[in-house]
């Protein structure tokens, strides 16, 4: 292979020049909020940025791929003081960032209300705060209470941690009754309910298809009822999936009941 040769000057500062030297030298578990919010900007792209506030995203954020979130992760793995610190900046990225390194055996009740309180975004409310939510003790009473909520974030932020919960906690641990009472609400309210909440509302249906089979009958029924979801989907071209067909999907292809080791992903 032949490459091109640059002069000293030039190629010398691309050898010297490493984007994660900060990170190799120090090691993101001692790093403090602000070195890991300088690393995210420089991370950070309009092209990234502008796909997530399509999808709903609010200002501030710099457009940090997952994946580079990701890369971070696995240098810090869980530091739950680090996490709340992160989360606190208000930035999306340090946000979404706080749910992968958080500790779900840590993290305490009054933590999660603030964060879904303060949960702007759809990929802020309806994944980095219901993962966690899910994953920790108080997974079942906040996803109860959050449903209830007059705020869209927060009632769409519930619906979700059900979702999550249904994939990651053992069928002898979910209530079927109040799971089966909760597909019964969602078959009755779908409609008419706010618009991130019936697309949370349809991925709970969803859920309980392909993670507890118990209710699969049920849940393939209520998706056939309540059929296409119409939802605002802002400056994208993405779809809702239709709850039927995805269920009948997972089981296609031997899905059905099978759990995820964590939530968050």
């Amino acid at each position: 292979m032949d490459f091109i040769k640059l002069p000293y000057s030039i190629s010398k500062k691309f050898i010297d020049w490493n984007p994660f030297q900060n990170i190799q030298k120090v090691g993101y578990s001692k790093m403090t909020v602000e070195q890991i919010m300088k690393d995210l900007e420089k991370m950070g792209t309009e092209t990234v940025k502008k796909i997530f506030i399509n999808h709903g995203a609010k200002e501030p954020l710099f457009g940090v791929k997952v994946g580079d979130l990701k890369k971070i992760q696995k240098k810090i793995k869980k530091n739950n003081e680090l996490s709340l610190q992160l989360y606190k900046t208000g930035n999306a990225d340090a946000m979404y960032l706080a749910g992968l390194v958080a500790d779900e055996r840590q993290i305490q009740k009054k933590d999660l209300q603030s964060w879904v309180k303060n949960a702007a975004s759809p990929m802020i409310s309806e994944y980095t705060v219901a993962w966690i939510a899910a994953e920790s003790k108080y997974g079942w009473e906040l996803a109860r209470e959050w449903i209830e909520s007059e705020k869209e974030n927060i009632a769409s932020s519930g619906w979700s941690a059900f979702s999550s919960l249904l994939s990651i906690v053992p069928n002898e641990q979910i209530d079927k009754k109040e799971i089966s009472k909760l597909l019964k609400r969602v078959e009755s309210e779908i409609h008419k309910s706010r618009n991130r909440v019936k697309y949370c509302m349809n991925g709970f249906v969803i859920a309980v298809g392909g993670f507890y089979p118990e209710l699969y009958e049920e849940a393939l029924r209520t998706a056939k009822k309540i059929g296409k979801v119409e939802v605002r989907m802002g400056k994208t071209a993405c779809k809702v999936p239709e709850a039927s067909e995805y269920i009948l999907k997972m089981s296609k292809a031997g899905k059905i009941g099978k759990k995820k080791k964590t939530a968050r992903c």
